[in-house]
């Protein structure tokens, strides 16, 4: 291949050795001995004087491998795509003869999923290594054109979707973002992440929901509950004022409502279509072919399902991507950095759930417990999840007392220590801020 050649000789007339940098071009990408002398040759001639190049006489002098060619009129984009079209045929041929049937036989017959997943891991840094950096970023004096096309399609709400949240605490989820819920064990944190998604899909979002330690059974009863507490279909005395509630899920769930609520509960089921504006699918930990639970896994799953709205419940129950900082705990945090990547990728909202360190809490005099807000530096797993959230929203209910709280504790945007009370009663889909205020926050200890 005479490509390189034309490169170094171009390099030499304009005294340009950068170039190699500019356009990503590595030793690696040179296909013989000669070729590789050359390249080191003129990079460490340029770190020893100052980013110069040598002479096409030196080069000659020192590398019999070059034949130079003066004038060459082609552009440095163009010589670096064809060796870099070269190099991925080598690399590509070499991992298949080489690699591949080595790499089958020690992962293949075990795990097909992960050998898949390594397979395209693999193959996507042989694109990665043989790319070209023929532009980088986006020129604010140049390019207009593309930031004027982006306003159009978010103004078109093509490319930019807002959905609202049920808590005034957090506000609203942007699209392209991803969101760190957290709280101690059994505190709520799915229910209220629940009660978001579900709002979403009222709104007409396609919401895709990952639950990894609970059955499809289970969080279809809470899913139906919930929206017919907030449709109130039917009412429930707590602490002697009524409240417009739904079904109860403990009736539900192991089938004994009564004939008269089972027959509404089958045409609420039934009408479920004209209830959702959006829809909700869910991924759950006894589906069968659910074993796969890679960050590979969940893309394919959102484009699928061309979801908006993403639940990952609970974050440390993905499958981890690989450690390749070496250092402890790195495994998850590159799985965070890669989740938030995915959510810009696919123009997602992404709630990642995951837990808080467990603190002795205070209790009043009748022994109920003291409801408190999780400190943001009390993220548990990895610490990374709560860097790359948009907000970190913690979570502390406390069913026996129907009360919870819900509040920011991180925001990119502002709204950092904001907190929110809320009615907790999630056995007959009561959860919510208080509609009147004193009048029923009062009977709640609010």
């Amino acid at each position: 291949m005479h490509y390189p050649n034309l490169l170094f000789s171009k390099i030499v007339d304009e005294n340009n050795p950068q170039a190699l940098a500019r356009f990503n071009v590595t030793e690696g990408d040179m296909p013989t001995d000669g070729e590789r002398q050359i390249y080191r040759f003129i990079t460490d001639y340029a770190e020893r004087n100052r980013g110069q190049a040598p002479s096409y006489a030196t080069l000659t002098a020192e590398c019999p491998a070059f034949d130079y060619q003066p004038q060459v009129g082609d552009s440095y984009e163009f010589l670096a795509r064809e060796i870099k079209k070269h190099s991925a045929q080598v690399q590509f041929a070499k991992y298949v003869n080489e690699e591949l049937g080595k790499k089958f036989e020690t992962d293949g017959h075990a795990d097909i999923f992960s050998f898949l997943d390594g397979l395209i891991s693999d193959i996507n840094s042989i694109k990665l290594r043989t790319s070209v950096l023929s532009k980088i970023g986006t020129d604010v004096k140049h390019d207009g054109d593309k930031f004027l096309a982006e306003y159009e399609r978010r103004k078109a709400g093509e490319s930019f979707r807002i959905w609202q949240s049920k808590f005034s605490a957090i506000g609203e989820y942007v699209s392209s973002n991803l969101y760190t819920v957290y709280g101690e064990s059994g505190r709520g944190k799915s229910v209220i992440t629940l009660e978001d998604a579900i709002y979403a899909a009222m709104q007409g979002a396609n919401v895709l929901i990952w639950a990894m330690e609970m059955g499809w059974f289970e969080l279809l009863v809470r899913i139906y509950v919930s929206i017919s507490g907030d449709e109130g279909i039917t009412q429930a005395k707590i602490n002697g004022i009524n409240l417009n509630a739904g079904f109860e899920s403990r009736d539900v769930r192991l089938g004994k409502l009564s004939e008269e609520f089972e027959s509404a509960f089958k045409q609420f089921i039934a009408t479920m279509n004209e209830r959702i504006a959006g829809n909700i699918t869910v991924r759950a930990v006894d589906d069968e072919d659910f074993s796969n639970r890679s960050l590979k896994a969940l893309e394919s799953d959102i484009l699928a399902t061309k979801a908006d709205f993403v639940v990952v419940d609970p974050f440390y129950y993905l499958h981890y991507e690989k450690n390749t900082s070496k250092t402890t705990g790195g495994d998850a945090a590159n799985t965070s950095m890669k989740l938030r990547a995915l959510a810009g990728r696919t123009s997602t909202v992404i709630v990642a759930i995951t837990q808080a360190d467990v603190k002795k809490g205070e209790s009043d005099d009748e022994g109920n417990r003291e409801l408190k807000l999780p400190d943001r530096d009390d993220v548990k797993k990895t610490t990374q999840l709560m860097e790359d959230a948009y907000l970190l929203i913690g979570v502390d209910t406390d069913y026996k007392q129907g009360r919870g709280l819900v509040g920011v504790n991180k925001g990119r945007d502002g709204g950092e220590g904001d907190s929110v009370e809320i009615l907790y009663i999630p056995q007959v889909g009561i959860v919510k801020q208080p509609e009147s205020g004193a009048a029923v926050a009062g009977q709640f200890g609010f």
